[in-house]
């Protein structure tokens, strides 16, 4: 198996990031159900990350493989999305009639949202050019190294039966199942440490 190389993402780098995650998406199920113009969804996925995810390029947690072909953006034990500016961009952007069900959506998210310190996967994603080299999987190994390390759960939303299943072969549980109205399926997956390491 070919050796990959992860590093660490910073503000600066962020542009460059998103632009692996936005090829990334184009084709994700929650994305598109909010986002399903083209021009919306391209115009709006930079400011959908910077609300959701915006500390990992402050705190240097959002990682890099390869250059930049696959991004993983963690956010440490005690930060979240900054709501006020997710709220803004939903409004800003996304269908009004989308909105009720967004909303029973969102408070499904968040219910199935960890209390306990965790480090929490808010967005991951690979250059769909390099999709099956193992990036992916090499981004996931080095992070929840660090989880290991640290003694914490990590946790995450899976939007697609395949990354689904990737996450269960990395010790991800199913911890429940979010879906509101017409939005799609998403998985609330918990990965608890390995302490025999």
């Amino acid at each position: 198996m070919a050796e990959h190389s992860v590093g660490i993402a910073t503000l600066e780098d962020g542009d460059k990031a998103i632009t692996t995650l936005e090829f990334a998406f184009a084709t994700d199920p929650v994305m598109r159900w909010l986002w399903p113009s083209p021009w919306t969804f391209h115009t709006t996925f930079s400011k959908f990350i910077d609300a959701v995810a915006r500390d990992a390029f402050v705190q240097g947690t959002a990682q890099t493989v390869d250059d930049g072909r696959g991004v993983a953006l963690w956010l440490p034990p005690g930060f979240a999305a900054d709501d006020v500016a997710l709220v803004q961009v939903i409004l800003e952007s996304v269908d009004p009639d989308l909105l009720t069900d967004l909303s029973e959506f969102s408070d499904m998210l968040r219910e199935h949202h960890p209390v306990v310190d965790h480090w929490y996967l808010a967005v991951t994603g690979v250059d769909p050019y390099f999709q099956g080299m193992g990036l992916g999987s090499t981004l996931l190994r080095h992070a929840l190294a660090r989880c290991d390390q640290d003694g914490l759960p990590a946790y995450l939303e899976a939007s697609t039966l395949r990354n689904r299943a990737l996450y269960e072969r990395f010790g991800f549980e199913e911890v429940g199942v979010i879906q509101a109205g017409s939005s799609p399926q998403v998985w609330a997956m918990m990965r608890h440490p390995n302490t025999t390491r």
